[in-house]
């Protein structure tokens, strides 16, 4: 053989490569039943991000409803501030990028331009910061009322200032490092959501001016417990802030103590990855060390900040007078969540744990044998994720005739008794796959490494679609039974995370059909193998057929309903963003099929404008528990909405969900889960305690009941759901 034959002959490489992307096109909309455009743009159209802060408004007035127990009132202003910088992190960094690559020159750019959104979006995120310092404000005198007293240090007696004092000797003063700001120190790294003071001292010999800042630590409580002078039942606390100014003294011994402000930063979150890289997990982990050094987007500062610091740290941060935002209260609510964590059952909600589902009474069941026996809905916090989908995984790993599970995972937690079942199941020897989404925002270090144990124990581990993120909630297992194989599957709204199960609403479905799982089958080989054109036969998945199925049942709609036939489409979701879908949604409404949408989020659709959306109603439920539930319904010609077809998936109408991840929805046939799924339709369109009612202006106006009663439209969504989940917890034999 000649030296050089190796050199000629084709190799196999081991890179990843970026595919190319496909010459076919899907059935061209021209063909679809559309509603203009530029029309619609005009007439019913809402600005993602302005919807977005309505969203965050509705929030807001969960905080501001004096109905809301006293301590969930302190949570939703937390909630608030949560909301609020993950916008900042994720769309006004975007959107500044954008910004600076307008031409001035450029129409376009001059109308609707990134520039005029961030004006927008600026004026009202003022007038909400100024709602809502307002509120707290009014929370605090309630709150004494109930012996909890969050005071300041001018409010704190002479033993209490000693136990601060005290308790900063001991517990915050070792954690603190100042850090000077003057010319002969290197200006201080900054992180992300950080509050900081910014100390001016004087040098009594020099007479010289230095600036300092010192970070509060987010290690330590935010509100410091102090049980000195404290009457019977009192809990008094003093915030970590207060406490470090007020000790300041300690902290700089032999200088004179000038001036202190309190700013607080927040960073874009928005990084470019370069998929192209030969390993995605060593992109993901140098994504993850860049995003600590990205642009800072805003800064929020205290009352009476120092201008000469306040302009340092502008010129700093390269920022404008637009990004800087001076607080009429906190700087950062999110400490609130201690507070309202209190065990003070009276000021909270009434305490809810979820109920073993119907036929899953408890951890011995044999959930196969349950699944066999038909399909099971689930619908979470109402049902117990525990005793069904983590058993579901669980049961499966210790089975002996378990030969194989499958997981896609996004975002999973930290203590997730999901990876531990497949980390026993792959120690046991049964083949274990999982795909993990490295580029889930905010979870990618936790993903990581979850991919790292995974793969220790021996699992197989991929990480999804080049190009695509796996947003998908699936699981398979394979089970030896006999002669033969039979599959199980669990197709969900919500990520496999025991938490949030416990506060956001979302369904599942546990199933061995054939026809639906073998689509599972499928699409885990999509995941991890190399399938270019996969089918599915009942699965909805984007972004292979997702769009246009839901394009051609709001097509049928119309056709149904030009034939006289039952027509009607009711969808929840959490966000209505995709242009396509839009369009279509105006077109049926104007050959007059009935269109309602429960959007907990933001919707870019406006309902109810003459001549585009005039049968279009969208409303939005805000409470208790999040609604992260997908939901879709479509009468197809029948007057029974049983009888029409039902979907559950992970995906909303968004055009990231449809066109730029892996996203996958089942259709729902079995009778008994029909019933549950239009039950939870019914009873958020029946909703007036919870419930906003989107208006053509993009604006909601809070549904108001004048019934009474004990009813949906009283209670509520949540409240109703947890009491029926009770009563038919009592009925069962």
């Amino acid at each position: 053989m000649s030296p050089n034959d190796n050199e000629t002959r084709p190799s196999l490489s081991l890179q990843r490569v970026k595919p190319k992307r496909a010459r076919t096109r899907r059935k061209a909309e021209s063909e679809q039943p559309l509603a203009p455009r530029e029309g619609l743009l005009a007439h019913a159209w809402v600005d993602r991000d302005l919807s977005w802060l309505e969203f965050n408004r509705r929030v807001l007035h969960e905080a501001l409803d004096e109905r809301t127990p006293l301590l969930e009132r302190l949570k939703f202003l937390a909630i608030f501030t949560s909301n609020l910088d993950e916008f900042y992190m994720k769309r006004v960094g975007l959107l500044r990028g954008v910004a600076e690559v307008e031409s001035e020159d450029d129409p376009v750019a001059r109308t609707g331009s990134a520039r005029d959104r961030l004006a927008q979006i600026r004026k009202s995120v003022l007038d909400l910061l100024v709602e809502q310092a307002r509120c707290y404000q009014a929370l605090l005198p309630k709150l004494a009322c109930h012996g909890i007293l969050l005071a300041a240090w001018d409010e704190l007696t002479e033993a209490q200032r000693d136990e601060a004092s005290h308790f900063f000797d001991r517990n915050v003063s070792p954690a603190l490092t100042p850090l000077g700001l003057d010319p002969a120190h290197p200006f201080p790294f900054m992180s992300n959501l950080s509050t900081n003071w910014g100390f001016i001292l004087r040098n009594p010999e020099s007479e010289e001016y230095v600036p300092v800042r010192v970070k509060i630590p987010t290690m330590l409580p935010s509100w410091i417990p102090l049980k000195a002078d404290a009457a019977p039942g009192e809990r008094r606390f003093l915030r970590l802030e207060d406490l470090i100014r007020h000790s300041a003294d300690k902290l700089f011994p032999g200088m004179e103590f000038i001036d202190a402000s309190l700013f607080r930063i927040l960073r874009n979150a928005e990084i470019e990855l370069d998929e192209e890289e030969e390993s995605l997990r060593e992109a993901v982990t140098e994504a993850l060390r860049q995003r600590r050094f990205e642009p800072v987007v805003r800064m929020d500062l205290a009352p009476d900040v120092n201008p000469a610091l306040r302009q340092g740290l502008m010129e700093r941060f390269e920022l404008t007078e637009d990004d800087v935002y001076e607080l009429p209260g906190l700087l950062d609510y999110t400490g609130l969540f201690q507070i309202a964590g209190l065990d003070v059952p009276s000021l909270r909600d009434p305490h809810w744990t979820p109920l073993p589902p119907p036929r899953l009474p408890d951890a011995d069941t044999d959930i196969f044998a349950a699944i066999q026996a038909g399909d099971l809905l689930l619908h979470h916090p109402y049902d117990s994720f525990d005793l069904s989908v983590e058993n579901f995984i669980s049961d499966a790993a210790i089975d002996p005739q378990t030969v194989a599970i499958k997981m896609t995972v996004y975002r999973v937690g930290d203590d997730t008794p999901f990876v531990r079942s497949l980390i026993r199941a792959a120690e046991a020897g049964k083949q274990v796959a999982c795909a993990i989404e490295l580029k889930a925002r905010f979870d990618e270090a936790r993903n990581l490494l979850w991919a790292q144990e995974l793969q220790k124990a021996g699992a197989h581990v991929t990480y999804g679609v080049m190009g695509l993120k796996t947003h998908t909630k699936v699981a398979l297992v394979v089970r030896k039974e006999g002669h033969d194989l039979r599959c199980y599957a669990h197709v969900g709204t919500g990520n496999y995370h025991v938490k949030t199960a416990r506060l956001y609403t979302d369904v599942g479905l546990l199933t061995c059909n054939p026809a639906i799982t073998m689509d599972v089958v499928n699409l885990f080989h999509y995941l991890t193998g190399c399938s270019r054109a996969p089918r599915f036969e009942k699965l909805l998945v984007a972004p292979i057929n997702m769009r246009q199925r839901f394009l051609q049942n709001i097509e049928r709609e119309i056709e149904h309903h030009q034939a006289g036939r039952p027509a009607r489409i009711v969808a929840k979701m959490n966000q209505v963003e995709d242009l396509v879908l839009a369009r279509a949604l105006s077109a049926a409404s104007q050959a007059g099929v009935p269109v309602d949408l429960i959007v907990r989020g933001f919707c870019c659709l406006a309902p109810g404008v003459p001549g585009w959306t005039e049968n279009v109603r969208v409303r939005s439920i805000i409470g208790r528990f999040l609604e992260h539930s997908r939901i879709f319904h479509f009468a197809n010609g029948q007057e029974d909405p049983l009888a029409g077809e039902f979907y559950i998936g992970s995906a909303d109408w968004m055009f990231r969900n449809l066109s730029r991840r892996v996203e996958a929805a089942a259709p729902v046939e079995d009778r008994a889960a029909r019933e549950r799924l239009w039950e939870i339709l019914d009873i958020c369109l029946q909703d007036r305690r919870q419930a906003w009612s989107m208006q053509p202006d993009g604006s909601y106006v809070r549904s108001q009941s004048t019934e009474e009663g004990t009813g949906p439209a009283v209670l509520g969504t949540h409240a109703w759901l947890m009491d029926l989940t009770r009563r038919r917890a009592a009925i069962l034999p």
